[in-house]
């Protein structure tokens, strides 16, 4: 028996070859671009075939989209009244594609194996088409309806239709004609090659599933019926009919799931395979029917809801159209196609009983997320990167792991032998090619800011990425600071005023190039509102309300800002106050990974647990919050530095000493 494919290369026709050429004595000509030449040592080894058996696989070259699908004439007559059957599968299967590819791919390309079927005096034309050939139907599609289609508006519906048309009206051979529902992946291995139907809602289902605990109830979304199958269900069945003894010319199969699922059942059973929280209420997406066309088109005439609607649907990797499908009113008749299979033991699994294994394959390998570099040296080999406060604690901490992925580190700070030494650290680190400068001055001075964005204007042209790491830390209690006001004048100058110098410095240069990214370390007093801290907190708080106003303002030039109510850190700062020796802190290093992970991801903000509780509880119940925050002000006094003291040691009382080890492993 010898055979034809188009759309050898293509997800069902690999597979479909395989097959073939599993019977005895077969012979599969494929037709093949000259382009695509390369594809076939890996097809012949993926059909199993070595040495002499290659020549049971037989390239054809040719293209679709020419009449007689632009084989050789030669070729042609070593062709004719060898073909038994052809199978044509070649088609776009792409809702995103456009009107032009899929007319000159679905339509004339059909046209023109019809042309190549005469041709070579085919024995039998086998056209693979799909249930979109229904268009959006009402009600039950028979295998023998066709004029009955409605709803074509959309290309894919249109071309397929009209493919089937053309193999109605115009194929001179005997002709099949098999509408395949929704094609998924292998239902044993879940093996797919691309993001395709209910795919499109994985990125969803997964974004569910890390936000929310799998216990907690969550809204799905109801639709009309959808239907799916394998790949290697549609293979097996095809294999079967179009070789068994039966009546096939003129006649059409449903390659379909008997039984069907609604929208909602696809979602929750896709859920459980994703270990996502169980979806419990279900909005009927039918419900947007009633919303009158004229109202809906002026919310999307609103810029801020297209703007979010367009984030949302490129964010999840959704297709324009994708709604159109979500309420898909057809259900579709398989009795001849069941008929067919009678006795061969080919049947359409459940889609329960394979479900994980479509998630579990797509998760490993056709995740969009996996194509993302998110390592650190992805996110800035090359790039620009500016550490303020770069000589200690965390600053030098992130300045090495810049320049260890790659960056061009700059760091500056106050004393110059310190960047001297830190630089010297740096390359230890990162090794001697690394590139790092440095420059020193003061940003809480206007002159000396300005001296540092001329600086890195002229040697570097601005920067990428923004650490406003620079900060002064002061723990006094407000009673102890009466006299004082200094802390808070010095405390605003360097942590608001100091880095808003250098980020309005920088802007103009990131505005100019379209990108750019800040991260702010603030503190996780600022979600606390932590007593004692009243001019460090203050600070941080009003770069925090800074943010919040330009992140809204630059969000659509591709300036993003992070902020980071980072917990305490063991670094000089926290030195003079000797209870924090008792309460757990983080390394420098640690809260660089923090750093790392705002540049790779760029969230909006990056905090512990223990802060965002704190958070809430100030939102929710501020009177207790309150009363909490004045017993803890009570139990750990002003450190020995705060009171003038240079050689004085904290005293602890009983409680606070029980606090300390009832929070110990709570990051402060």
């Amino acid at each position: 028996m010898q055979y034809f494919v188009t759309g050898a290369t293509g997800f069902i026709g690999k597979r479909l070859v395989k097959t073939l050429l599993a019977r005895r004595g077969s012979v599969v000509h494929f037709l093949l671009r000259r382009e695509s030449e390369a594809k076939l040592p890996e097809l012949l080894a993926g059909w199993g075939l070595t040495g002499a058996a290659r020549a049971r696989a037989v390239p054809v070259y040719g293209d679709l989209t020419q009449s007689r699908l632009g084989v050789a004439p030669d070729e042609l007559k070593k062709l004719k009244g060898q073909v038994d059957h052809v199978y044509h599968l070649a088609a776009i299967y792409d809702l995103g594609a456009d009107e032009e590819s899929q007319v000159r791919v679905n339509v004339d390309g059909t046209r023109h194996v019809v042309e190549f079927a005469k041709a070579v005096d085919a024995g039998h034309l086998h056209h693979v088409s799909s249930i979109a050939a229904a268009g959006l139907y009402e009600g039950v599609f028979r295998e023998d309806m066709f004029e009955e289609a409605e709803g074509l508006d959309h290309p894919y519906f249109m071309t397929k239709h009209e493919s089937e048309k053309i193999v109605r009206k115009e194929c001179k051979v005997p002709w099949t004609v098999y509408r395949p529902a929704m094609v998924v992946g292998d239902s044993t291995t879940g093996e797919m090659d691309k993001i395709d139907g209910p795919y499109y809602f994985f990125k969803l289902i997964q974004r569910m599933r890390q936000i929310l605990p799998p216990w907690m109830p969550s809204i799905g979304l109801e639709g009309g019926r959808i239907n799916i199958v394998p790949v290697d269900f549609v293979v097996a069945a095809l294999d079967h009919i179009s070789h068994a003894k039966l009546e096939l010319n003129r006649r059409c199969f449903h390659l379909v799931d008997p039984e069907g699922y609604r929208v909602g059942d696809v979602l929750d059973i896709f859920g459980k395979a994703a270990h996502a929280p169980k979806m419990n209420l279900f909005v009927n997406a039918a419900l947007l029917g009633f919303i009158p066309r004229s109202v809906k088109k002026g919310m999307m005439a609103l810029a801020p809801v297209r703007r979010v609607r367009n984030a949302v649907m490129k964010d999840l990797g959704l297709p324009e159209d994708i709604f159109t499908f979500i309420n898909y009113p057809t259900r579709f008749d398989s009795r001849d196609t069941q008929a067919a299979l009678k006795g061969s033991g080919i049947a359409c699994p459940n889609l329960r009983d394979y479900a994980w294994r479509l998630w579990d394959y797509w998760e490993r390998h056709l995740d969009p997320a996996l194509s993302i570099d998110r390592s650190l040296r992805g996110t800035v080999a090359g790039k620009v990167v500016l550490v303020t406060g770069g000589s200690s604690g965390i600053g030098l901490a992130a300045a090495i792991k810049f320049a260890e992925a790659g960056a061009t580190t700059l760091i500056c700070a106050r004393d110059e032998a310190k960047l001297e030494e830190a630089r010297k650290e740096i390359l230890a680190a990162a090794g001697k090619d690394a590139r790092v400068d440095t420059y020193s001055c003061d940003i809480a001075d206007e002159a000396g800011c300005a001296s540092l964005m001329a600086w890195i204007q002229e040697k570097h042209g601005g920067v990428d990425f923004l650490i406003n790491n620079a900060g002064r830390s002061i723990r006094r209690a407000i009673e102890s600071s009466y006299d004082r006001f200094h802390d808070f004048q010095r405390t605003m100058d360097l942590n608001y005023f100091g880095c808003l110098r250098v980020t309005m410095g920088l802007l103009p240069g990131m505005v100019a190039k379209k990108r750019g990214h800040v991260v702010n370390i603030s503190s996780i007093g600022v979600l606390t509102n932590a007593p004692r801290f009243s001019a460090y907190v203050a600070s941080k708080a009003a770069l925090d309300a800074w943010t919040r106003c330009a992140s809204s303002e630059y969000a659509d030039l591709g300036i993003t800002f992070t902020t980071i109510n980072m917990p305490l850190v063991r670094t000089p700062m926290i030195a003079p106050t000797k209870i924090y020796n008792n309460v757990p802190t983080l390394s420098p290093e640690e809260a660089a990974d923090m750093i790392a992970e705002a540049c790779v991801h760029k969230p909006v903000r990056i905090a512990t647990r223990l802060g965002v509780s704190g958070e809430l509880l100030h939102a929710l119940l501020p009177r207790v919050a309150q009363i909490v925050m004045n017993t803890s002000f009570r139990m750990f006094p002003d450190s020995a530095a705060a009171k003038g003291d240079k050689s004085g040691k904290p005293a602890l009382s009983p409680e606070a000493i029980a606090m300390q080890q009832m929070m110990r492993g709570i990051h402060f």
